[in-house]
């Protein structure tokens, strides 16, 4: 079968992060996302210069979809029900990931106030928003160990009766 000529940045980006999110950072080359897309490594090569740089234009347009998920959650009122709906796009492992990249990291910095304010709206003050948040993360960085026991919807209670 004939490889494609070109497919659009973003499906590239999304499968760059599908392998970030599975593989880590090691995971990522031009050959993997050429085996992975269908695409000659050459053109990838072409289309953004270096590793690095396909690395980052795949995790800014990761950033894009984060922040249009959380405005697009704004409308939730609860703050479990706000959180589940970011999670979809917030993957905790890009979001980690992210973190270690100068450039990108203030991005994440940026997303993690409009959480916390937003989640301080929901619960009434600062620092149970910061605890919820931390939670979250945290709930999502390990579920895949098996802690699915945790409700967000239960610490929300908590850190209510707690103030």
């Amino acid at each position: 079968m004939a490889r494609p000529r070109s497919l659009p940045d973003a499906v590239v980006h999304e499968t760059i992060c599908r392998l970030l999110a599975a593989d880590g950072d090691r995971g990522v080359s031009f050959g993997t996302v050429s085996r992975a897309t269908g695409l000659a490594a050459a053109t990838l090569a072409g289309r953004y210069g270096t590793r690095d740089a396909m690395v980052r234009a795949a995790l800014g347009d990761f950033w894009d979809r984060v922040e249009a998920a959380t405005e697009a959650a704004g409308a939730e009122g609860k703050a479990p029900a706000f959180l589940k709906a970011i999670s979809p796009a917030a993957d905790p492992h890009l979001v980690s990931l992210t973190l270690a990249m100068p450039d990108l990291r203030h991005r994440a910095e940026v997303w993690r106030q409009q959480v916390e304010a937003a989640l301080a709206l929901r619960l009434g003050r600062a620092e149970p928003a910061a605890m919820m948040f931390a939670l979250w993360q945290g709930q999502r960085i390990w579920q895949p160990a098996g802690g699915r026991g945790f409700r967000l919807k239960d610490a929300a209670k908590r850190l209510g009766q707690a103030l």
